[in-house]
């Protein structure tokens, strides 16, 4: 059950969990969590970039609910949390967010077609706002 996934010559190994696999790899359903903290990390970072805010830490935590009984065993929920340190405007802070979680992230997009996304921004220790992925 073990795969290696390769895209513009990067690598990633797949495997299915013990007794199917060996767990030596992640698993595509572990993947999309990552995947959708990468890519709005991203968006978050370079906005925060260009509103030239100085920022000191970073970090996206991505908790999945599962959906109770449902075969095959899908997301019925995903919580972003935002957790930001550094002399940040925090206006500028939750725009970032937004825009990433309405017009930017890409996977974003895709995921919350299929399951609901919120997100929760926490600034030096306090949150500061909360929020819902929502795409046009």
């Amino acid at each position: 059950m073990q795969f290696e996934g390769e895209a513009d010559g990067n690598k990633v190994s797949l495997d299915a969990k013990s007794p199917i696999g060996s767990g030596s790899g992640l698993t595509p359903k572990e993947l999309l969590p990552i995947a959708i903290s990468g890519c709005t990390a991203m968006d978050v970072v370079s906005l925060m970039r260009k509103y030239k805010q100085p920022l000191e830490s970073f970090d996206v935590a991505t908790d999945v609910t599962m959906q109770e009984g449902s075969k095959p065993a899908v997301f019925a929920d995903v919580l972003l949390t935002f957790t930001l340190t550094g002399a940040l405007d925090p206006e500028k802070v939750l725009e970032a967010v937004h825009l990433s979680q309405t017009k930017y992230c890409s996977v974003s997009a895709m995921m919350a077609k299929a399951t609901p996304i919120h997100y929760r921004v926490i600034l030096n220790g306090k949150e500061i706002g909360t929020g819902e992925a929502a795409f046009s």
